[in-house]
């Protein structure tokens, strides 16, 4: 019997050399950390936002980059499966996105991930009107009203709390710094425009997406193309344009990040031809921001190079 358990002792010693240190083996995770949520923007202007609110607490995707037009952008087989392992997918809503936004609605729908159109979720009171005529009732362009923007940032904060309940203090305290850069910026707009006479307050650029920004900022805005970058502006919108600029004595019109600047050259051309000259006056980031780790890679940083641009051209 003694030599019996005397051999199970050894064969058991072996057995356990056999299996190697223990560092050879990945221990479980011990710290109960969750992973971090899995975040889809659609625009730039809303993954800054999230990036402010959240930092490091989840992990973002932006999905239209620079130069990229989110009116006319149509998914690829890629961004399919990045929305199928979102957690959570915010976009803008109000048909910025038009190619996509059935696909988001129909993820959404299935309730496998969260789906969030922003600018749907505002009060429409404080929306400016589109074609309602033609199904579009409200313009989608809200971030160039810093104010609105600010609601924004409610939305994305409580949707973030409510997914990620563990960080939400953190949320909190980010949204109510974030705020007060985003109010300072807002007195910062309305100083600058003070700068341009009264009688030259007229933005005119290749599409109509400046409205919520003369709205709030006092400019008055003309637009070769209207509200989507998808309409086609005809001869005669170019030469009405023409007139308005000859009449009205505008110093310079301006070109888009997003928009070939083919429209506002032809519309400079038609001044030309009414025997005047009319001056580019830069560019403005519309419906996209700039590259990261620049400026305008900001919605801060766009919003004030926008004014910046728009102040240095007409403010003559």
């Amino acid at each position: 019997m003694l030599m019996r358990m005397l051999s199970l002792i050894v064969v058991a010693v072996v057995f356990l050399a056999a299996c190697g240190p223990a560092a050879d083996v990945a221990p479980p995770a011990t710290d109960g950390a969750a992973s971090p949520l899995r975040v889809v923007a659609t625009t730039q202007q809303i993954a800054d936002m999230v990036q402010n609110i959240a930092q490091d607490r989840v992990e973002l995707t932006t999905l239209l980059g620079p130069g990229l037009d989110p009116h006319s952008y149509v998914a690829t087989e890629g961004d399919l499966q990045t929305f199928q392992q979102a957690d959570l997918i915010l976009y803008n809503g109000l048909q910025l996105e038009a190619q996509l936004e059935r696909v988001l609605k129909q993820i959404g729908e299935r309730g496998e991930v969260r789906t969030v159109a922003v600018a749907e979720q505002l009060d429409a009171q404080l929306l400016l009107q589109w074609e309602p005529e033609e199904g579009k009732p409200y313009d989608p362009h809200i971030w160039n009203d810093v104010q609105l923007w600010i609601k924004v940032t409610d939305i994305v904060r409580d949707t973030l709390s409510e997914l990620d309940p563990d960080n939400a203090a953190l949320y909190a305290a980010n949204t109510a710094a974030y705020v007060t850069e985003l109010e300072a910026l807002h007195v910062y707009l309305l100083a600058e425009v003070e700068r341009i006479p009264e009688t030259q307050r007229i933005l005119v650029t290749a599409h109509d997406a400046f409205g919520y920004l003369g709205h709030v900022y006092g400019l008055a805005v003309e637009a070769v193309q209207g509200i989507s970058t998808t309409s086609e502006a005809s001869v005669g919108d170019i030469q009405a344009l023409a007139t308005i600029i000859v009449e009205r004595n505008v110093p310079a019109i301006f070109v888009e990040s997003t928009i070939s600047p083919r429209t506002i050259e032809a519309v400079q051309q038609a001044v030309r031809a009414q025997g005047r000259d009319v001056a580019i006056g830069g560019e403005l980031y519309s419906d996209a921001m700039g590259e990261s780790g620049t400026p305008t890679g900001t919605y801060i940083g766009m919003m004030r190079h926008n004014m910046d641009t728009i102040v240095a051209a007409l403010a003559q």
